[in-house]
């Protein structure tokens, strides 16, 4: 058995490939479910209904969906170069840090800042966070040829320990009673809601702007065309004049900031302050999502929903029929597998001898 390459990918098998890696997915799942007892018709529609079922289920699922769209789309940028930002996670709580940095510690300088100039300080201050954690593994790949999946992995943990420090040190809030988290953003810097009484926040705005801008970016800049270049081969791109340095750093600030505004964001929107488990592996889920898209920036809004409705829908399913909730972990790890064989088919035949 051996793979040969397509002479082209069509458009079908390049929307056929996530399609069909969500169904394989729910056919491995199935035979969890069975193991569990649980009837499987019955269990994936309660999953269908806890995530999609009601208003308060969307609200739910798109809150849920906000930091995932935007780590989706740091991966996502970073993967069309061949960058392999496996960091977001630590870039999230970068942005996360840089953010309460901002917006809820400066009161002892005894200066009053103004919220229209304070609020999108702290968007900035994480956006550069998380763009400079990603700016140091990429020069490393670009210029020593380091393996950007370790260096990136590696920071996820080292930012971790170092906001498990400050939680207990510095940014720790007194008024916690103990608990490590930081201090409480500025009321009036949190996000506002899109629904009453829901804890859906305009984050999500922000979240489908930027997916639109991304893929404006690569359809009709020339950062764009040398982003693609460098990922589909980079000798070439190299050979036909693409500034490979510039445009490597250029996607690593663009990548990492993605991932520290998700951190910002959260803060913002839903927790208002730092905590160790503020994300439950966004960063990680943003990879599946970058994958599940095909590294379409607007794909990356379809996908997010689908992986924030699993999730969501899992809590409700598991009240009902008995399931373990980590089924719905289960699901996004097989869908990542899934999505992986699916697009390499869509590029080589297997050919047998």
């Amino acid at each position: 058995m051996r793979l040969e390459r397509r002479p082209r990918t069509s458009r079908a098998a390049l929307v056929i490939a996530p399609v069909g890696a969500v169904l394989f997915t729910l056919a491995v799942s199935a035979l969890l479910v069975l193991w569990a007892g649980a009837p499987v018709g019955r269990t994936y529609a309660l999953l269908l209904s806890g995530g999609f079922g009601s208003v308060f289920a969307w609200s739910e699922t798109l809150t849920r969906a906000i930091p995932l769209i935007l780590t989706g789309l740091s991966a996502t940028v970073a993967f069309k170069a061949r960058l392999f930002n496996i960091g977001a996670e630590g870039q999230l709580y970068a942005g996360a840090l840089a953010a309460i940095a901002v917006g809820g510690m400066h009161g002892g300088t005894g200066v009053e800042w103004p919220v229209w100039l304070l609020f999108p300080l702290m968007m900035l201050a994480a956006a550069l966070a998380g763009a400079l954690l990603l700016l140091g593994p990429a020069l490393m790949k670009n210029k020593l040829g380091v393996d950007e999946v370790v260096t990136t992995l590696l920071f996820n943990f080292i930012v971790l320990l170092g906001v498990g420090a400050l939680l207990d040190g510095p940014m720790k809030d007194p008024m916690a009673m103990g608990w490590p988290q930081s201090v409480a953003l500025q009321s009036d810097l949190e996000l506002s809601k899109l629904v009453a009484q829901t804890r859906v926040h305009t984050g999500l705005l922000w979240a489908v702007s930027l997916a639109v801008i991304v893929w404006a970016v690569f359809r009709h800049t020339v950062l764009g065309f040398d982003i693609r270049a460098l990922g589909a081969n980079p000798r070439a791109a190299a050979f036909a004049g693409v500034p490979v340095t510039r445009t490597v750093v250029l996607t690593a600030l663009l990548s990492g900031a993605l991932a520290g505004l998700a951190g910002a964001i959260e803060v913002a929107g839903r927790t208002s302050y730092v905590t160790l488990d503020m994300s439950p592996g966004y960063g990680y889920s943003g990879i599946v999502i970058a994958m599940l898209a095909g590294l379409h920036p607007l794909g990356v809004l379809a996908a997010a929903i689908f992986v924030a409705g699993v999730l969501v829908g899992a809590d409700t399913m598991s009240r009902a029929v008995g399931v373990p909730t980590y089924i719905a972990d289960v699901i996004v790890a097989t869908s990542l597998i899934a999505v992986l064989v699916a697009t390499l088919l869509t590029q080589y035949r297997v050919r047998w001898k």
